[in-house]
């Protein structure tokens, strides 16, 4: 009678019950938000999932009607929640000296769900280290009961987190699903010898029914706007996992669309924001085209202590004004056949060279040797004519550039090769983003031009030529640096950074390296970062001098 608004409800002995008053709106609230069914409601016993006890407190606290006894341990369940980065979780020891104060916040609030086998969404800004506070979590649990955990993420960023583990915890034992059907078959068959396991969402919706009969730890989604979409293979796929914990990694707010934020729900704790049907007659209608603020006050209450979201701006004191990140790109069928033939080829040439010219007088040749292999890592038709192939970079590059756009920053992409720049623009016209471009045929009174509007407007990217622009410019309208190709010298680089990194920059700087994996670029970040003092060898076109490094260390360079 109260929900059909009726003002009255008549009793058996013929008298009326007054239905419009604050304890029936209580009594209300608790049994749709609880989603507490009318048989429930009549047996006088009622059962609800662990995952409503924080929303159940908060409707207890907020109203006189309602008398309730809590037992001990609900009290010290919606205490560590609430309080979670007050736990005395302890950090694994390594980490104590690299983790920052907001991340230890992220890692204690990851493991006081975990504790209660509740999921969640962490989902700060993009370059607040979201990685790191989930390998802090996965670290914490080497040694305790023994199931291998799983990390989906988009194909690009595979190899960037297995990097990311040997840098941090290299003693977890970690297994990347990859290859052909029956290659993949086999790797999965092997997963319970591992503590980690890595696939890409486009595998794991192929290989879905090979992995039904094994358990993890953890499941974690990165970039888990993958699945905002629940009607996508990706979204039906993860939903299939058995995991006993589920985390989801987004640097994208996901409160803009409610159908969206349902999906990453109904992965994380599948029934907490009921049936997609229900939630959108029950929250998404009203919200979005009622404006009704009371249900959204509602929504907002019940999934608040399930999201962590810190911006950089709210934990601007405690970050380096710039933060530099090594992005891994994994090559692979055609281009990565391409690179090992020519790497092949190659390494033939430059033993002829040294054999027939000597070392000192082939410096040249070498250069333009490396150059090719450099081009192949970019994009392989930067060399081949009619190469009709991807570009692992390229598809990395276009996935930084969306989640930056989302996240609401703008982008300089900075590359020595101005063919590099064209395909980069064919793709952001494909996908419908504005941007500039400035080359060496950009005329000067242009440049300044081009710089005042990208400051003031609201395009997002930039493309510049290293050699064109990476000195004499103000972008401080940007605060995202995508270097595509970076070599040798490191000063031309932090040059091409400090045109955003400046006097003027009110926001923190990510600066995003993009490297090959199992490539020459790889090799040559692991030489600068074994010869510090290689960067400062430079001539005056701006390339490292061949001769600052050995024959050997060059010769390392044409090996697989």
């Amino acid at each position: 009678s109260y929900k059909v608004r009726k003002k009255y409800f008549r009793l058996k002995d013929g008298s009326f019950l007054n239905l419009e008053n604050e304890y029936f709106n209580t009594i209300e609230k608790l049994v749709d938000d609880l989603n507490i069914s009318g048989k429930e409601l009549e047996s006088g016993h009622i059962e609800i999932p662990k995952y409503r006890s924080l929303y159940l407190d908060s409707l207890l606290k907020n109203n006189s009607w309602v008398n309730a006894e809590k037992n001990h341990t609900f009290k010290e369940m919606i205490h560590n929640i609430n309080e979670s980065e007050y736990s005395d979780f302890e950090l694994p020891e390594h980490l104590k000296t690299i983790i920052r104060n907001y991340q230890i916040t992220g890692y204690k609030w990851l493991k006081t769900l975990s504790k209660y086998s509740l999921g969640g969404i962490l989902a700060d800004d993009m370059g607040l280290g979201k990685t790191l506070q989930a390998i802090s979590l996965l670290l914490s649990e080497k040694g305790c009961e023994y199931k291998p955990s799983i990390v989906i993420c988009p194909t690009s960023l595979v190899y960037n987190w297995k990097s990311e583990i040997e840098k941090f915890s290299p003693d977890i034992s970690t297994l990347i699903i990859i290859g052909t059907a029956d290659q993949r078959n086999e790797l999965i068959s092997t997963i319970n010898d591992y503590e980690l396991i890595f696939t890409s969402y486009d595998l794991i919706k192929r290989d879905i029914e090979l992995y039904q009969n094994i358990e993890f730890k953890y499941c974690i989604l990165d970039e888990a706007q993958y699945i905002k979409n629940s009607t996508t293979q990706n979204a039906k796929a993860v939903k299939l996992i058995k995991s006993d914990v589920r985390f989801a990694l987004t640097g994208t707010p996901i409160e803009n669309s409610l159908a969206d934020l349902w999906s990453i729900f109904d992965f994380i704790m599948p029934g907490f924001l009921l049936t997609y049907k229900k939630f959108k007659d029950k929250y998404e209608i009203p919200i979005v085209k009622e404006e009704n603020k009371e249900i959204l006050k509602r929504l907002h209450k019940q999934i608040q202590p399930f999201i962590l979201r810190r911006l950089k701006k709210d934990v601007l004191k405690e970050l380096p004004d710039k933060i530099e990140t090594l992005v891994y790109a994994h090559m692979e069928t055609t281009q990565r056949k391409l690179y090992s033939a020519e790497l092949v080829k190659l390494n033939s040439q430059f033993k002829d060279e040294i054999e027939e010219n000597g070392f000192e007088k082939s410096q040249i040749k070498i250069l333009s040797m490396l150059t090719r292999l450099r081009q192949i890592c970019c994009d392989p038709s930067l060399y081949f004519e009619n190469y009709k192939g991807g570009s692992a970079k390229l598809d990395l590059c276009m996935e930084i550039v969306k989640t930056s756009i989302e996240n609401g920053h703008k982008i300089l992409i900075f590359s020595q090769f101005t063919s590099m720049l064209n395909i980069i623009e064919k793709h952001l016209r494909i996908n419908f983003i504005d941007y500039y471009m400035l080359t060496g045929a950009t005329k000067s009174i242009e440049r300044l031009e081009m710089a005042n509007k990208f400051n003031q407007d609201k395009t997002p990217v930039f493309l510049i030529s290293l050699k064109a622009g990476g000195t004499g410019l103000n972008l401080t309208g940007a605060d995202v640096v995508i270097h595509f190709d970076p070599w040798w010298n490191i000063s031309a680089q932090n040059q091409a950074t400090d045109r955003t990194h400046r006097i003027g920059q009110n926001n923190k700087v990510q600066v995003f390296k993009l490297i090959a994996k199992d490539t020459i670029e790889e090799k040559i970040e692991n030489l600068q970062q074994n010869k510090k003092d290689l960067a400062e060898s430079v001539i005056k076109k701006g390339e490292i001098l061949i001769n600052s490094l050995s024959k050997e260390e060059i010769n390392s360079l044409f090996q697989m």
